[in-house]
């Protein structure tokens, strides 16, 4: 069967990046198709915890994304009845150093964030348990970041594609993308799928995530796409004023930023709108592996413990693993690709898909529809890694793309 659907673009992955790319693309006056071998926030963005961060950004392409997507995020969250419906909290962060030398350098990250913009407000101990009481005192100082957002990830995909929509974008879920479509002189004509045939398109968009290398492979173009896998533990719900922002040691920052394979694990608590409090991270490649691992889920409760002692008689309801989309260079891949016309790519944002969405979705936009973009794309070109040596491949299993 080939069902012809007449469109501008079509979007490969209705997680929130690719939901953000429908929203401004259809808002921009673009017939968007957005379709997803899944349901909607399927892949990592329903394993995520909805950071909205600046504070773990170093200045630079990501912190200026970082910047333009929170700008972004409160317009979208101003919108009549979309915050509240996404549980959009402007709680602000909290980076905690535990000794002088780790203070030292926090302190220099955080004078650089400034300069770029960032508000980061150098604490002290005695100022630290005024934002957080339960906070444990054995800390040497911190940063409060109040720039630091959070949204319910899957509600806010769902929410923003139904924003889509609303703007004119079609939804195909449960199609899996089996094939690129390209005409003879090598540009993108469009998509097939094994549920609603060829998708007929000049624009692609790939956005589909930590499968974005298979995607773009199908276009015949290598994207160095590979999984990240990290455990989150759910407590019962708690009193809000246990944990009022988003915490975390200053650690974190070093393993976000950091490309060893094995597993790494820092503490990272918050609280929640609905009450539970989220506990991780832990980052480590070991392919679409999703084996539960209980020695991680007991060293994230330990260090959740040191930071938050509190918590120590505190119930964990449940644990889950997401895969984050990483790319060798911590940057996604965002913009036209050079090496198939019309084949443009919103992906490899690592852990911080969710709070860079929307920018990313905006700059997808711009470009499209011929308008100088907000920011300089050439940092996120895809075909960067072209002349680089392969780190591995994706795992290829019955995941298929997001």
């Amino acid at each position: 069967m080939d069902n012809q659907l007449a469109c501008d673009v079509v979007v490969v992955g209705a997680g929130m990046v690719g939901a953000a790319c429908a929203l401004y693309a259809s808002r921009a006056g673009l017939r968007t198709l957005l379709v997803d071998r899944g349901p909607v926030a399927g892949g990592t963005t329903g394993a995520g915890e909805g950071n909205l961060l600046v504070s773990d950004k170093e200045p630079g392409p990501e912190l200026d994304l970082a910047l333009l997507s929170r700008r972004l995020w409160g317009d979208l969250a101003a919108e009549p009845g979309l915050g509240r419906a996404v549980e959009f909290e402007e709680k602000g962060g909290v980076v905690v150093a535990s000794g002088p030398e780790g203070m030292a350098a926090l302190s220099t990250f955080a004078e650089g964030q400034r300069t770029a913009g960032v508000e980061a407000l150098t604490v002290t101990p005695e100022e630290l348990r005024d934002l957080e009481p339960h906070m444990t005192k054995d800390v040497a100082g911190g940063v409060h970041y109040p720039q630091d957002c959070q949204v319910m990830p899957s509600l806010a995909a769902a929410q923003v594609v139904r924003a889509a929509r609303r703007a004119g974008a079609e939804l195909r879920i449960g199609a899996t993308v089996t094939a690129v479509l390209r005409t003879k002189d090598g540009s993108v004509r469009g998509v097939r799928t094994d549920r609603h045939g060829d998708l007929r398109a000049p624009v692609v968009v790939n956005a589909a995530g930590t499968w974005g290398g298979e995607v773009a492979a199908l276009a015949g173009v290598r994207l160095p796409v590979l999984p990240r896998r990290g455990f989150v533990l759910v407590t019962e719900p708690l009193p809000r004023a246990v944990v009022r922002h988003k915490v975390y040691a200053a650690d974190y920052v070093a393993d976000v930023a950091s490309g060893d394979a094995g597993l790494q694990s820092s503490a990272v608590v918050e609280g929640t709108a609905a009450g539970p409090v989220l506990i991780g991270a832990s980052r480590e490649r070991v392919g679409f592996d999703r084996g539960f691992s209980l020695p991680v889920a007991r060293r994230l409760a330990a260090q959740a413990v040191a930071l938050f002692p509190a918590l120590d008689t505190v119930r964990v309801m449940r644990g889950y693993l997401g895969f984050r989309p990483y790319l060798p260079d911590h940057l996604p891949a965002i913009g036209a690709d050079p090496r198939v016309p019309g084949l443009y790519h919103a992906c490899g944002h690592e852990g911080a898909g969710i709070g860079l969405a929307v920018g990313t979705g905006h700059l997808i936009a711009q470009s499209l529809t011929g308008a100088t973009p907000d920011l300089d794309l050439a940092p996120f070109r895809p075909d960067r890694f072209e002349d680089a040596a392969p780190e591995g491949s994706p795992n290829r299993r019955e995941e298929g793309q997001q």
